[in-house]
């Protein structure tokens, strides 16, 4: 017997006519690549996204084709988010930080037929124009005014043309809530990227969750920046979450120094924000140095990779902010764990309840995970035992667009599919997930396992100390040993030997790196992410000092 229940998909234009219709005078508000501030509400949005899907209708663009983005986050982006997906095609963020020749590879992947952009990325799509053949026709985010004189780009559209000669008198579709809606590919640190391609379902899904007070908690109460780009996996969701809440919602678009997200936040009164930790580190150099304070920022959520605790109590005792740490990955749409104490926590200690926090936290509902060990069996959830990290639920694909990467995905006794995160992790008896490190990034010295991200956090909770990376360094004795690269805070001074002892008695003796090596900058991904690969690229040739020549004592 089934449920007498109404049949209602869950699509991605019911958020947006949710939001038009509930929410309606609640403002979108952009600062555009133009360096101008953009003000309009949830129902111009609506009318707006409706427009572009009729323009998508008088191009030609087929139910399921995909159209491709690179841009900031911004209300037209916003738009392409809506008009796109709700009109039963495919939205695909581009990284635009990507080397060229991968953004090329990306785009003939997924078979753009149209790619829109921001005026910032013009040099680089007259790059790109002539290697993706196939593109039916560039849309350029701008007025007609704006449009570029000459360019070797063929058929270059101006957006706001295209919007104008169309209706907004448009019916959303409805079809199968599995249907794709949004291509996002893996930032390709070996290899080609990947393509993870989400579905109405799962994205709608995602926005539930993601609302949730144990997620990021968001209200029509909130003012919410989403920080991290719209073309990092949909902004971690918050284009949708907004719509679903009728929070006000605010984007930065190319604007993501310290000085100009501190006045973006204090004009708009926002609350809740959302990013990498290097974003945040900009914002708090900026604060600390001008003996600022915030008057309605209350909330962020940290993610991309692990926040280290000094930041998070940087945030919490100088600016009452808490910080939510959270851990995700394309895959997951990202959204995984969030970090957030129980009832049964408070009665905790402050320094037990912030050790908790430094988590990467408990699973929403629609996530289940497991940790595993070589021989693939379970491990116990003891907060100690740590092994691979795997993952299933309703917002986590079930393969890669193409069908790549299938030594990720397997299946349990039952026939349920698991996929292989690539991390390395401890779940304690709560649930509290950890992460202690990338599989390809533990360091295996003399047979046992070193964290890295233990070691880079200690490294951060020094004063002097700004960035740090822990990687493993070919050794004759141990196989690897730890090594320290760090970028001093300016004008800071400090030495190998302070810093080494600076770790004496906080981790096992020998966890302690075997050396420290001081650099200008650390080098990142086209995400934010520490890039340890180019890290150890940069150091193949480095060798430890002669006089390691006794085994450290465990």
């Amino acid at each position: 017997m089934q449920g007498l229940m109404m049949q209602m998909p869950l699509s991605i234009s019911s958020l947006i006519v949710h939001a038009a219709r509930h929410y309606g005078d609640v403002e979108v508000v952009s600062k555009r690549v133009e360096g101008d501030v953009h003000r309009y509400t949830y129902r111009d949005l609506h009318a707006r996204a409706k427009r572009l899907a009729n323009a998508l209708d008088t191009l030609g663009v087929a139910s399921g084709a995909r159209i491709g983005t690179l841009a900031w986050n911004g209300y037209r982006h916003v738009e392409t988010y809506y008009g796109v997906s709700g009109s039963a095609r495919v939205c695909h963020t581009i990284n635009p930080r990507l080397f060229p020749e991968q953004i090329a590879w990306i785009i003939d992947d997924a078979a753009d037929q149209y790619v829109f952009f921001d005026a910032t990325f013009l040099g680089l799509v007259e790059a790109l124009a002539p290697k993706c053949p196939h593109v039916k026709g560039w849309v350029l985010f701008a007025d007609p005014e704006r449009m570029p004189a000459a360019s070797s780009i063929p058929n270059l559209l101006c957006y706001e043309t295209l919007l104008a000669q169309a209706s907004a008198d448009y019916d959303w579709p409805d079809f199968d809530e599995n249907a794709a809606s949004s291509l996002c590919y893996t930032s390709g640190t070996t290899g080609n990227p990947k393509g993870a391609l989400y579905s109405h379902r799962s994205t709608v899904l995602h926005a539930f969750a993601a609302a949730l007070p144990d997620g990021m908690g968001l209200s029509a109460h909130e003012c919410i920046v989403p920080v991290v780009p719209m073309f990092h996996v949909n902004a971690w969701g918050l284009p949708y979450a907004a719509c679903l809440t009728g929070c006000k919602l605010v984007l930065p678009g190319p604007h993501l120094d310290g000085k100009s997200l501190y006045e973006l936040f204090e004009a708009e009164g926002v609350t809740m924000s959302a990013g990498v930790p290097t974003i945040w580190l900009g914002l708090l150099q900026h604060v600390v140095s001008q003996q600022l304070k915030f008057t309605s920022f209350r909330r962020t959520v940290i993610g991309g990779s692990a926040c280290p605790p000094a930041m998070i109590r940087t945030f919490r005792e100088q600016f009452g902010v808490e910080v939510v740490h959270a851990w995700g990955m394309t895959e997951l749409s990202p959204l995984g764990t969030l970090c957030h104490l129980q009832r049964k926590h408070d009665a905790l200690p402050e320094a037990e309840q912030q050790a908790l926090l430094a988590k990467q936290g408990h699973v929403l509902y629609g996530v289940d995970m497991r940790i595993v060990g070589a021989d693939g069996e379970d491990l116990p959830w003891d907060g100690k035992a740590f092994g691979d990290l795997l993952v299933r639920g309703h917002w986590v694909i079930g393969e890669y667009f193409k069908g790549r990467g299938t030594e990720q995905f397997s299946q349990d006794a039952q026939g349920r599919t698991w996929f292989a995160t690539g991390d390395v992790a401890t779940i304690d008896a709560d649930a509290y997930m950890q992460i202690t490190d990338r599989s390809k990034d533990v360091i295996k010295s003399g047979g046992e396992w070193i964290s890295s991200i233990d070691l880079e956090n200690l490294a951060v909770s020094h004063p002097a100390v700004a960035e740090a990376a822990v990687i493993g360094a070919r050794h004759p004795k141990w196989d690897e040993r730890p090594l320290l690269v760090v970028v001093k805070k300016p004008g800071a001074e400090l030495t190998r030997d302070e810093l080494l002892h600076f770790y004496e008695g906080k981790v096992a003796k020998w966890w302690i790196p075997d050396d420290v090596v001081f650099v200008d900058q650390l080098p990142h991904t086209a995400t934010g992410k520490l890039s340890k690969l180019r890290l150890r690229e940069q150091l193949q040739q480095y060798v430890f000092p002669a006089v390691k020549d006794a085994a450290p004592s465990r």
